[in-house]
């Protein structure tokens, strides 16, 4: 489950994951990560309680608070006080079912390089430091997704008002 991007929030971590990301594996758009892996059990309910959160409801302040190393790749780290209650909501009904993954908490953030030597991983961090400023950051929306060991395929979207 991850959390939607405005349109050009989407692009601008899209451009740089296409810039810094090994290409032959970069086959996603830029993502937030929520949960990584929720039982295919839960979707008839899953669906629900994201409709639940988001329908009617002002799309949750958010920011891109900093940069954050991977040690083999770079990521945006996001604060929004708001997403993260939604994720604690969430957490809350499926908690007998999150993996240990998922039940071991949240570090919301943008990956926009991964699986990169450490000394690149360390070069693209400083360059991005240099002119970053923390700024907001549209989350228009939740969406669900099937794994099947490639791309992902969209399972359903919840867009805020």
């Amino acid at each position: 489950m991850t959390a939607v991007f405005g349109k050009s929030d989407a692009a601008y971590f899209d451009t740089l994951r296409r810039e810094h990301f090994p290409p032959e594996r970069n086959h996603l758009s830029a993502h937030l990560t929520m949960f990584h892996h929720l039982s295919p059990l839960l979707e008839a309910e899953l669906k629900q309680r994201l409709s639940n959160e988001t329908r009617g409801v002002p799309m949750p302040s958010a920011r891109i608070a900093g940069l954050m190393s991977l040690g083999r790749g770079v990521a945006f780290r996001i604060e929004s006080s708001e997403l993260a209650d939604i994720r604690d909501r969430l957490a809350d009904a499926f908690s007998s079912m999150l993996t240990p993954q998922d039940a071991a908490g949240w570090r919301p953030h943008v990956t926009v390089q991964n699986k990169v030597e450490p000394y690149q991983a360390k070069a693209l961090q400083v360059a991005l430091e240099a002119d970053f400023r923390p700024r907001p950051v549209a989350i228009a929306g939740l969406a669900s997704w099937y794994y099947r060991g490639g791309p992902w395929e969209p399972l359903s979207r919840h867009m805020f008002a």
